[in-house]
């Protein structure tokens, strides 16, 4: 079997996703990397062994296109509420809280934040499917 350990981003400026991951999801530097021409960081926190890799190439100044395969990553909180009005206060600047129902029940309730570089991470209420 398979084990996800890490999902890697590339961005734009090191400092700048440094601090919106540590303000937003407590993730810190686990190993920090330098190669000729890039860096390699993976962040991690004491939830998950699993971790987000940073990518700094030394050469780019521009920011990055996304595309249009990109959808989002995806974290889950014990209290939605509470992080969305964390985050607000953080001024992290998080979309609306929304709910989704499947067959008349509700099935997540969740909001999105973007990233300095512009990846969407959608923030999910614990519980069901999203543990």
């Amino acid at each position: 079997m398979a084990k996800m350990i890490h999902s890697m981003i590339r961005v734009l400026d090191e400092a700048r996703s440094l601090a919106f991951y540590e303000t937003a999801f407590g993730l810190k530097v686990a190993d920090r990397y330098p190669f000729d021409g890039f860096t390699l960081i993976y962040l991690s926190n004491a939830e998950t062994g699993f971790e987000l890799e940073l990518t700094v190439n030394a050469d780019r100044s521009e920011p990055y296109d996304l595309g249009n395969g990109y959808g989002h990553l995806a974290v889950s909180v014990d209290d939605l509420d509470a992080e969305h009005a964390r985050f607000e206060a953080a001024g992290l600047n998080p979309g609306a809280l929304k709910q989704m129902d499947r067959d008349g029940q509700p099935f997540a309730r969740f909001f999105f934040v973007s990233d300095p570089d512009g990846y969407k991470i959608e923030v999910l209420q614990r519980g069901g499917r999203f543990l």
